[in-house]
């Protein structure tokens, strides 16, 4: 039997210490009893949900290394005095930061998948915007709900939709080299954004109603995809617009395009200096 459950959603304190991440065991009770006896930690509850860390750079080291462990594997292993537990931990990692107080390990920073970066609205009428719907929020909470609840339905089911569409969006080799082809220009290490690219790019085309993806989706799964993934020397900017990716993009295929028309012409004349050989 199945069941339907609330997505969990954890938050992990910065201070946390390693045993409350990992849970503990009773060492005592298992000794004297022979019983294996486990208190869940922060891992176990994030379980199937997501894991939400606030100034997650400001992580201790040897937290960041079960986090990494538990991330990698898909479950979490305690291990006290000889006795050993295991437990699953497949979650969704959630970290927001500050940079001016510290960069994050690289390795910790591959395992988003995304980043966004937050700047502050310098428009008046959108500053005014937001200080009336969270008077109004304070006023009313449940009337204010009310109010949204029409456009949070409508993008659930869209979501619910997409859901159930993705395993039929299609993608091309040509798709699998832009993407292949824009990581490496860009001199982005190991594979894991190619991937996350190309998952988010179905899931975009999935969320529009459509079975195939496009250079569109793919520069918008880049512009979430790429950002803290590519090297910043002292005078760079990492920050490129949708459209410049876009752009990057159709500049590759027509390299690629290029390649292959010489590669292909190349054979041929290959081909026909063989043909005269053997007429010779």
């Amino acid at each position: 039997p199945t069941s339907i459950r609330t997505t969990p959603f954890i938050n992990l304190p910065v201070s946390a210490t390693e045993d409350r991440v990992v849970g503990t065991l009773d060492i005592e009770k298992a000794i004297q009893k022979g019983v294996r006896a486990f208190e869940p930690g922060v891992l176990a509850a994030a379980n199937r949900g997501m894991l939400y860390i606030d100034e997650v750079n400001l992580l201790d080291d040897h937290v960041v290394d079960v986090l990494l462990d538990s991330a990698a594997m898909g479950m979490n292993i305690v291990e006290r005095e000889g006795i050993s537990f295991t437990h699953p931990a497949r979650f969704i990692l959630v970290g927001t930061m500050n940079p001016e107080e510290g960069d994050l390990r690289p390795q910790l920073l591959d395992r988003f998948a995304f980043s966004v970066e937050i700047y502050g609205i310098r428009e008046a009428r959108e500053r005014v915007t937001i200080m009336e719907r969270n008077l109004a929020f304070e006023a009313d909470g449940e009337s204010f709900r009310q109010q949204w609840l029409e456009k949070e339905d409508s993008l659930s089911h869209q979501i619910d939709d997409a859901r159930k569409l993705i395993d039929q969006v299609t993608y091309s080799r040509r798709d699998l080299l832009s993407i292949a082809s824009l990581t490496a220009s860009l001199n982005v290490d190991g594979h894991r954004a190619d991937l996350v690219i190309l998952k988010a790019a179905r899931a975009q085309a999935a969320f529009e109603g459509r079975k195939a993806i496009t250079d569109r989706d793919i520069a918008l799964a880049a512009e979430l995809a790429l950002p803290h993934r590519i090297k910043r020397g002292p005078f760079q900017q990492s920050e490129m617009s949708m459209e410049e990716l876009q752009d990057r993009i159709e500049q590759l295929q027509g390299q690629t395009t290029t390649g292959r028309e010489s590669e292909s012409e190349s054979q041929e004349n290959e081909s026909e200096d063989q043909s005269a050989e053997k007429k010779i």
